[in-house]
């Protein structure tokens, strides 16, 4: 027995109503707090909040029998899966709730939360939420100022009202902001982020507005798409090359347009017209390829279809020779886009010079992640046109005079000014991510693709230049707007306190936290190098502000623990050192701080299925257990699919995991390869069947049966090979699965001989034909025939051939009234067939008249989905994976039904 009180989160959660809700918030956009600033791989509101309630929380099995301890889970899940909706997100009744819950098992004095990689702020803001004192960290500026923007300045300012004119004038003098007509605002904070980032727009339009000239009938241009050109090398041509990806404007059926090139040779030229409707057939394909002839930087020359290398285009990139050409133009109109060839719309004004102070630093030289500089931009102010920098600039520039305007109609109130001013720093960072020369034109969707559309910085040949006083994509205003509902919706706790530092560095005022974070994977993202593209302007508009904040001219690298190689001159090996060394300092900085009572929770982000072996996966593991922890739980969070997708049979859904921790007793026993072997065969079924009687989903289970398979193996000082060598965590997994693959095989004596029989013939067959005589031989070994198998319904045989039947292949009626014996296989099968046609409702009413049955064939799928899955047999794992996921549904219905038939 453990020394402590175990918390829900090392026994069991609701995972598929989190993972659910995960999944949905890729989809809720409009308030979500990742849309108030980007930030990469962050992690989803609704897992960091279960995550966070179940660490404190008691599980109900410290103090009750099992049979009633899973009643009292079932009533703790039902406030997780109520917790975890975006809906409930400020509900006050179920954060109440789950902070009684909180306060309960912590004996009303729940411990601070920390997290010390803190990134996005998700993790700090769910602390808040749930009513506790939330503490952050972060290397990175731009990462702490998102996190003082979500948890710090909202509770400084809350109740308060808003101080811009109109909101202080009589009422019959109000007016309603362009931007926002909803009768009331619900926070002052929010109402004056609008008005002001409205007087913005207003006062830069005066000042820019004629840079970006009407179309020729008067209406609003919204997006210049241009094309990048280089001379063409041949010498006998010299023309400038469009280097264009595709010549598709728009490709919505019945509003199609596109571009036609065309081609005056006689004078080496290349002129533009926009078509409409669809392209002739013979120019499809130069339509959909525009002049690329394959990946990378390889064009053709449409004067003279010379093809130079890629060499070529970029070593003239590097000489500065790059230009550009305009394409088209796409308008606003009463009918939607409009889109006009280049000789139609009003030349451009001479764009004027601009102070590009900060912008002239050269961006990292990072070949994993910044992929442009290797054609000539080196810059920060080369991401830009020159209309784009002006534009940029003057926004910047007003941020400051809006901080000048908020004190005077503050009474000098200087934190509520520098409060405005942050979020509208955040807005003209978003616009920057759809103003630069990186952003592309989204043909099937008719909108401006921005600049992080991945976690990446690629090059961009074509691309689209928006209006900032548009009404449509990438406007000034569309940002504010963002932003402002962010901080309507964030819930006001506690003051929270952010601090920029390494997290290998103690925050010194936070006593016994209990720690949450989610540090970098690995090599996997370069956030310093990727977040200097924000902090240049963020350090232009707000210098002033948090002076300590912008002291460099860029984030810091150095201290990042990143593993990324190209900060070791290419050396894998010193890069990977790096991140071990720094991994290990703060894993045992967070030992020494972390609350004894509590578990340290960490999130792995990972690729489908590197969890059985990746370097990032063991380097992770390994520094956990050599910083003394033991490893207590693991959970898959999948963030991917709201629909349960599982991607070619893989557990491609997961993108995290994570690891539930507990600090290791100094005088931990070594342990030998027979003793870790004898302790899994001991210990791992009684999991695997608490997790499988709690309704973790097949697609989860490898992933959450590897925390109490590494509970055994980190809880020994040292677990000793053969031949004295310590074992290393790569072959504990490998153990820890085949113990997994030992349990599902011992649960089948448990199996009719039928579905031995089915069992034993899907792993050699799947739902494809075999031959009879194979069958026959298997089915002989089963104690059984092939004729047998034929009348109980579950199979086909036929010339020689032998079929299983699937769940498709089950028809809709079936007499179960008459049936003497039912399979658990046909049972498990009928079963999907009903999830499939009629979902919970429908498999519900057939559970309950299959009576045992059917808790037999929900056991069956799980040795099925481990079957399909790893076999790859998709459309079978996702049916197998839905029926255990929705086990709970069909459970509730399956109680509806007043009479159940039981038929063994």
């Amino acid at each position: 027995m453990p020394a402590y009180r175990k918390k829900l989160i090392e026994v069991a959660l609701p995972l598929d109503a989190i993972n659910k809700e995960a999944a949905r918030e890729k989809s809720i956009r409009h308030g979500h707090p990742s849309t108030l600033h980007l930030w990469w791989a962050r992690r989803p509101l609704a897992a960091a909040r279960a995550v966070l309630f179940a660490s404190l929380v008691d599980d109900p099995g410290n103090d009750l029998p099992e049979a009633e301890a899973k009643k009292e889970r079932d009533r703790l899940f039902e406030i997780i899966k109520q917790l975890v909706m975006w809906e409930n997100v400020n509900n006050p009744k179920v954060l109440a709730e789950a902070h009684a819950e909180i306060m309960r098992s912590t004996n009303g004095n729940p411990p601070p939360v920390l997290d010390p990689f803190a990134g996005g702020g998700t993790i700090p803001l769910a602390a808040q939420q749930l009513g506790l004192q939330a503490y952050a960290s972060d290397l990175n500026p731009v990462a702490v100022l998102i996190n003082k923007a979500l948890i710090e300045i909202p509770p400084k300012f809350a109740g308060r009202k808003p101080v811009h004119p109109e909101a202080t004038a009589d009422d019959g003098a109000k007016k309603h902001l362009a931007t926002h007509q909803e009768a009331a605002v619900k926070s002052a904070l929010a109402e004056d982020v609008r008005w002001y980032g409205k007087w913005m727009r207003d006062e830069a339009f005066k000042r820019i507005g004629h840079l970006y000239p009407k179309g020729p009938n008067g209406e609003t241009v919204i997006a210049w798409l241009w094309a990048r050109t280089v001379k063409c090398p041949n010498p006998a041509c010299g023309a400038r090359m469009p280097l264009v990806n595709s010549f598709w404007l728009a490709t919505k059926p019945g509003k199609e347009h596109w571009i036609e090139p065309i081609i005056e040779k006689s004078d080496k030229f290349v002129e533009f017209e926009v078509r409409e409707g669809k392209p002739p057939t013979n120019l499809i394909e130069r339509v959909k390829n525009g002049t690329k002839t394959g990946r990378g930087a390889n064009f053709e020359c449409l004067v003279c279809n010379t093809t130079p290398d890629e060499a070529y285009i970029k070593a003239e990139g590097m000489a500065g020779r790059l230009s550009s050409q305009l394409l088209a133009v796409v308008t606003d109109t009463k009918t939607g886009r409009g889109y006009l060839s280049p000789n139609t719309v009003n030349a451009l004004p001479t764009i004027p010079t601009t102070d590009l102070s900060g912008l002239e630093a050269e961006i990292a030289n990072d070949p994993r992640n910044i992929w442009c500089r290797s054609y000539g931009l080196a810059t920060f102010a080369d991401f830009f046109t020159s209309r784009q920098l002006v534009a940029l600039t003057t926004f910047s520039d007003l941020i400051d005079e809006v901080r000048l305007f908020v004190l005077d109609h503050s009474d000098g109130n200087k934190g509520y000014s520098d409060a405005v001013i942050t979020y509208l720093a955040f807005a003209l960072d978003k616009a920057a991510d759809y103003w630069s020369s990186i952003c592309g034109w989204h043909s099937g969707r008719d909108i401006i693709r921005n600049t992080f559309a991945r976690q990446a910085i690629p090059m961009t040949w074509d691309y689209a230049e928006a209006n900032p006083f548009s009404d449509s994509t990438g406007n000034f205003l569309g940002a504010v707007g963002w932003v402002a509902q962010v901080v309507e919706v964030i819930s006001i706790g506690l003051e929270g306190s952010v601090k920029q530092l390494d997290a290998t560095q103690a925050i010194s005022n936070v006593v016994n936290p209990i720690v949450s974070t989610d540090p970098p994977y690995y090599d996997n993202i370069s956030y310093a190098d990727l977040s200097d593209f924000f902090y240049v302007w963020l350090r232009r508009s707000l210098n002033k502000i948090y002076p300590d904040l912008f002291s460099t001219l860029l984030t810091p690298k150095a201290p990042e623990l990143v593993a990324v190689t190209h900060r070791f001159d290419g050396n894998k090996i010193k890069a990977q050192q790096f991140f071990e060394s720094g991994l290990d300092k703060a894993f045992s900085l967070i030992r020494t701080n972390q609350h004894s009572e509590y578990p340290f929770t960490i999130y792995y982000s990972f690729k489908q299925d590197e969890t059985h072996a990746s370097t990032g996966w063991e380097t992770m593991l390994e520094g956990l257990i050599r910083a003394g922890f033991v490893i207590t739980g693991t959970w898959p969070i999948r963030t991917e699919m709201a629909n349960r997708n599982i991607a070619a049979g893989t557990n491609a859904l997961a993108s995290s995991i994570v690891l539930v921790c507990r600090p290791r007793p100094v005088n931990a026993p070594m342990a030998t390869r027979r003793d870790f072997q004898r302790a899994l065969d001991k210990e791992l079924p009684a999991a695997l069947k608490l997790l499988t009687d709690e309704q973790v989903a097949p697609v989860d289970l490898a992933q959450a049966t590897i925390g109490p398979g590494m509970a055994v193996f980190s809880r020994y000082s040292k677990v000793i090979e053969a031949d004295g060598e310590p074992m290393r965590v790569r072959t504990a997994l490998q153990l820890i699965n085949r113990a997994i693959e030992s349990f599902f095989a011992e649960m089948e004596s448990d199996l009719d001989s039928e579905t031995r029989f089915c069992l034993a013939w899907y792993r050699q067959q799947g739902s494809t034909e075999g031959l009879y005589g194979e069958a026959d031989i298997l089915a002989k070994a089963k104690n059984i025939s092939i004729p047998m198998l034929q009348r109980a319904g579950i199979l086909r045989a036929g010339q020689g051939k032998v079929k299983l039947l699937s769940a498709g292949d089950y028809p809709d009626d079936w007499n179960l009234d008459g049936a003497n014996r039912i399979t658990i296989w046909e049972a498990t099968h009928r079963l999907v067939h009903a999830m499939q046609t009629g979902g919970d409702k429908e498999a519900g009413v057939l559970a309950a008249r299959l009576g045992g049955v059917a808790e037999q064939g929900r056991a069956l799928a799980y040795q099925l989905y481990d079957v399909a899955n790893r076999k790859g047999w998709s459309a079978d794992a996702l049916g197998y994976n839905d029926l255990v996921a929705a086990w709970g549904g069909v459970q509730k219905y399956a109680g509806d039904i007043p009479v159940q038939t039981t038929l063994f």
